[in-house]
C-alpha cells in the first residue's frame, strides 16, 4: 500500500462519564522465568459518585485480560474491556471500508490541490475506492495524496487501553491499583568470573538481562525476579489467586533466602525503567575473594576398553557462601602472563541457594588424558559380574595434577574388592578415586569390582 497522509477531522472524545489516567504513579514488576510477569500499577484518579468508566492507558498490549484485578477505596467493578486495536494508518483505512473519505491530491506541475469524495470499497492488498462513477485503485504514482477522515473510530486507541466500569460510593480523588499478568517480559542471569588460580579465589559478577516486548514501557519500576519452574493453570482465576501473593514485598532480599511459596525471589537493588522493545542489563552481584579451585575430572559409565585416550574435563569449583544465585551461564576468565584477562570457557548453573558448592565444566584438557583397559570380566551369577579394570592417567603438564575419577555402573550392593588407590562411595551407583599424576608422567589405577545386583 502506498504511503498516505491520513488526517482525521475530529478526535475521539471521551464520554462525559469516563475518567482517564495516562501515566502510573507507581509501578511494581514481578517477573517469572516463564515469559510471564505480574504488573501492579497505581494511579491517582478523580472519580465522581455513581457509575463511571475508568480508562487505563499505557497498559501492556500482551495483558492477560482475564487476570485483571482493580481495587480502590469505595469502588466496585461492574465490567471491564481491553481495547488493543491500535491507531495506525492501515487500521484507519480498514475501519473506513464502506464509508466515505476525502482524497486530496497535489498536482506536481501546478501545485494545485484536487479534492474528491471517495467510498472505500476494500483494503485487501491495496486500497480500492469508488469516486463518482469510477472505481480506482489508489496507486503509488508519485502524486502527493492525503486521505481525510471524518472521525477516529471509537474502538481504535493510540495505545493499549483497559477500561473498567465501576460504581463509586462517593466522589473524590483516590489511588486506584491495577494488577494483571502479562506475557512479553522475561529475564535471565549471566555471570562473569575472573579466576585467580594461584590464590584459589575469583571475582564473581552477576548481571540480570531484562527483555520487554509487552507493548508498553515501565518507568521507575520496583522489580522482583522469581526463580523456579512455575506451573501455569488452565484456570486463570485459580492462577491469579496463587500468584497474587507476590504483591507482598516485605522481607524479600536479593539473597533469595526468603521467597514466595517454593520459589526464590530476588529484589533488584534499585528501581529500573524498561522501555518498550528494550533489553536492559542490571548488575546485581559483585563478590570478591570467592573460594574456588580448578580440578580435572574423568567419568566412566561402563566397564570397557578404549582404543584411544580421552581428554579429562577441566572443572571449576567454587563455594557460594554469601548469595543465592539464579540459574544462568557463568563465563570464566583468567589472566595471562601479561596480566590480560582471557576467556577460558563457560557453562550453566541451576538456581542455587546461599551456602552451596558449585562445579562447572569449562573445557577439556588436551594434556591430561585417561585410557581404560578391561583386564577381565567374570560372570559370578545371573545378575552379577566381576570386572578387573586398569586406567592409565597421563599428564603432559610441567606441574603435577590430580584427576577426580568417577566410575558408574554399580548396583545396590556393588563393592570394590581390590584397588591400587583408596576409593570412596559417591552415590548409590558411583565410586570415586582421587588419582595423583606427576608432571610429565603417568599413574595407573587398577581395581577389581563386583558390580552387584
Amino acid at each position: 500500500m502506498r504511503r498516505l497522509l491520513l488526517i482525521a477531522t475530529s478526535g475521539l472524545a471521551l464520554l462525559a462519564s469516563s475518567r482517564a489516567a495516562d501515566a502510573p504513579q507507581q509501578v511494581s514488576l514481578t517477573i517469572y522465568n516463564s515469559n510471564l510477569a505480574l504488573v501492579q500499577d497505581v494511579r491517582r484518579m478523580d472519580v465522581p459518585a455513581g457509575r463511571t468508566r475508568l480508562e487505563f492507558k499505557n497498559v501492556s498490549a500482551s495483558i492477560r485480560s482475564e487476570t485483571v484485578a482493580m481495587t480502590g477505596k469505595g469502588l466496585s467493578v461492574v465490567e471491564q474491556n481491553f481495547d488493543y486495536d491500535l491507531l495506525t494508518p492501515s487500521k484507519m483505512m480498514e475501519k473506513a471500508v464502506g464509508k466515505q473519505v476525502r482524497i486530496i491530491r497535489t498536482m506536481p506541475a501546478t501545485g494545485k490541490e484536487v479534492s474528491e469524495v471517495a467510498t472505500v470499497l476494500s483494503v485487501n492488498q491495496g486500497v480500492i475506492l469508488k469516486i463518482g462513477d469510477r472505481i480506482e485503485v489508489l496507486r503509488d504514482d508519485g502524486i502527493p495524496t492525503r486521505v481525510i477522515f471524518n472521525s477516529i473510530p471509537e474502538n481504535l486507541r493510540a495505545s493499549p487501553t483497559l477500561s473498567v466500569t465501576v460504581d463509586a460510593a462517593e466522589a473524590g480523588p483516590r489511588d486506584v491499583m491495577l494488577s494483571y499478568l502479562t506475557t512479553g517480559i522475561s529475564w535471565k542471569a549471566d555471570y562473569v568470573a575472573l579466576f585467580d588460580e594461584p590464590h584459589g579465589v575469583m571475582r564473581l559478577q552477576g548481571w540480570i538481562t531484562l527483555t520487554n516486548q509487552s507493548g508498553t514501557s515501565y518507568k521507575n519500576a520496583q522489580t522482583q525476579l522469581v526463580a523456579g519452574a512455575m506451573e501455569v493453570a488452565n484456570n486463570w482465576d485459580d492462577y491469579w489467586r496463587r500468584t497474587s501473593s507476590t504483591s507482598s514485598r516485605a522481607g524479600m532480599a536479593i539473597s533469595g533466602e526468603k521467597g514466595v511459596a517454593d520459589y526464590l525471589v530476588y529484589d533488584l537493588p534499585e528501581r529500573v525503567t524498561v522501555a518498550e522493545n528494550q533489553t536492559k542489563q542490571v548488575g546485581f552481584l559483585d563478590l570478591q575473594g570467592v573460594k574456588s579451585k580448578k580440578t580435572y575430572e574423568y567419568r566412566a559409565s561402563y566397564f570397557s576398553s578404549q582404543q584411544d585416550p580421552d581428554h579429562c574435563d577441566v572443572v571449576l569449583g567454587f563455594t557460594n557462601r554469601d548469595r543465592a544465585m539464579p540459574k544462568g551461564i557463568v563465563r570464566v576468565y583468567v589472566r595471562d602472563s601479561q596480566g590480560e584477562a582471557k576467556f577460558v570457557g563457560e557453562n550453566s548453573i541451576d538456581h542455587t541457594p546461599a551456602g552451596s558448592e558449585e562445579a562447572i565444566k569449562i573445557g577439556e584438557a588436551f594434556d591430561v588424558t585417561a585410557q581404560a583397559t578391561l583386564v577381565s570380566s567374570e560372570k559370578i551369577s545371573k545378575s552379577r559380574t566381576r570386572y578387573s579394570m586398569s586406567y592409565s592417567f597421563r599428564n603432559a603438564k610441567s606441574v603435577p595434577v590430580t584427576v577426580e575419577f568417577r566410575q558408574a555402573g554399580f548396583w545396590r550392593d556393588g563393592e570394590v574388592e581390590r584397588e591400587s588407590i583408596k576409593s570412596r562411595r559417591i552415590d548409590a551407583s558411583t565410586i570415586g578415586w582421587s588419582v595423583p599424576v606427576p608432571a610429565n608422567g603417568e599413574t595407573v589405577l587398577t581395581y577389581t569390582v563386583d558390580s552387584g545386583d
